[in-house]
């Protein structure tokens, strides 16, 4: 079957099976491979991307699915050759070890900051509750979720990261 949908902004269209997840649509038919495929069982979070504006993880949505609908990437959170907040909040507070979950991390963190500009700790740990770590214990990405949001208000003065694991 065909499938157009909008990507990153761009109309996107494909001839794919039915069963084919859109995990593997953007991976494999878009060459988008920054949305990690990782636990095969919907647990980890790596392929969250939005649909529509909203999370979703891109192993439990069928491509046919997503047909008529926007999807956005991790990709498509750089603009205009620009990080967006939440990209440059992982790379000052090192929210990121072997990168593999940072895909989702980063996607659920941008929708967070959309929906609530200045999140408390809690919250953001709620927010990114979906998405597994098997590295950094959570402490520096909420730590970089912090920084954007204090980038993004004008209040950040310094790193929020004082190296602390």
């Amino acid at each position: 079957m065909q499938v157009t949908m909008t990507v990153n902004g761009a109309e996107a269209t494909g001839e794919i099976e039915a069963r084919l997840l859109l995990v593997h649509f953007l991976r494999d038919h878009l060459s988008l491979t920054g949305t990690h495929w990782g636990c095969d069982t919907s647990n980890c979070g790596a392929c969250a991307v939005w649909l529509d504006g909203e999370p979703v993880k891109s192993c439990t949505v069928l491509a046919a699915m997503a047909a008529g609908h926007e999807v956005r990437t991790v990709e498509g959170l750089e603009r205009f050759g620009e990080l967006d907040a939440v990209q440059r909040g992982f790379m000052e507070c090192h929210g990121l070890q072997c990168g593999f979950c940072t895909p989702g991390m980063l996607m659920t963190a941008r929708a967070l900051l959309d929906r609530n500009p200045s999140p408390s700790e809690q919250e953001i740990r709620e927010a990114i509750s979906g998405q597994t770590c098997r590295c950094t214990g959570y402490a520096t990405i909420v730590r970089s979720v912090q920084w954007a949001a204090a980038e993004e208000a004008g209040t950040r003065t310094s790193i929020v990261d004082d190296g602390a694991p």
